[in-house]
């Protein structure tokens, strides 16, 4: 039996390289964005409850857009970051909650079987995260010219949710704030804690909105 797994959905950014659309309410065949995700979700056995972060302005629209998922526990206010968000999120949580699933809102077509795969990894080691080999070579590059190429075959594009024991999480988003580390992902808080992650097979499918061209 599964750790009970509660999921923080971040959708609280601004979108600043969408060109004025709005990524939270983004149409998806008929419906915002946000729904598609949320409903993932909610289809998923192993994730008992939600928490839905969002930006100040969209709580109401996203209280009432989540309405049908029975799952959704909270939809509360964003930070000024990322970490902050997350934060939020895991406070939101009710006290059963063992791992927490940590969700971009911006990645609409996360697949139960990605949820599952990683949730269930967690469980056995305490953090896991979804990736894809990535297929371009990739260059590491300063002032505009190419100083190193990584080799690809060690390469991973990391999709989320990115799921770990709750309390190594929120110490680690801690401990990130505290030392004033910059995170791209939640992962890297708890690899800046020395602690290593599982890495399961993700889904091409699952990619994030970042610019209007995923759109």
């Amino acid at each position: 039996k599964v750790k009970y797994c509660g999921a923080v959905i971040v959708a609280a950014g601004s979108a600043s390289r969408m060109e004025g659309i709005d990524k939270v309410m983004a149409p998806l065949l008929g419906e915002p964005m946000i729904v598609h995700t949320v409903r993932a979700f909610e289809n998923a056995d192993v994730i008992r409850e939600i928490v839905v972060v969002t930006r100040e302005d969209l709580i109401g629209t996203v209280t009432e857009l989540t309405k049908p998922f029975s799952k959704v526990r909270a939809v509360v206010v964003g930070g000024k970051d990322r970490p902050e968000s997350v934060k939020n999120g895991i406070l939101a949580l009710s006290k059963k909650v063992k791992l927490a699933a940590i969700q971009d809102g911006a990645r609409p077509l996360v697949s139960v079987q990605v949820i599952d795969r990683t949730v269930r990894a967690a469980h056995s080691y305490g953090a896991a995260a979804p990736a894809v080999p990535v297929k371009d070579t990739v260059k590491q590059v300063k002032g505009g010219v190419v100083i190193a190429t990584p080799d690809r075959s060690t390469l991973q594009a990391v999709q989320t949710p990115q799921v770990f024991d709750v309390d190594l999480l929120t110490g680690a988003l801690y401990k990130a704030e505290q030392e004033k580390t910059a995170i791209t992902d939640d992962c890297s808080a708890v690899e800046n804690m020395g602690f290593t992650v599982k890495i399961v097979a993700g889904d091409e499918r699952n990619m994030k909105v970042t610019t209007p061209i995923d759109l």
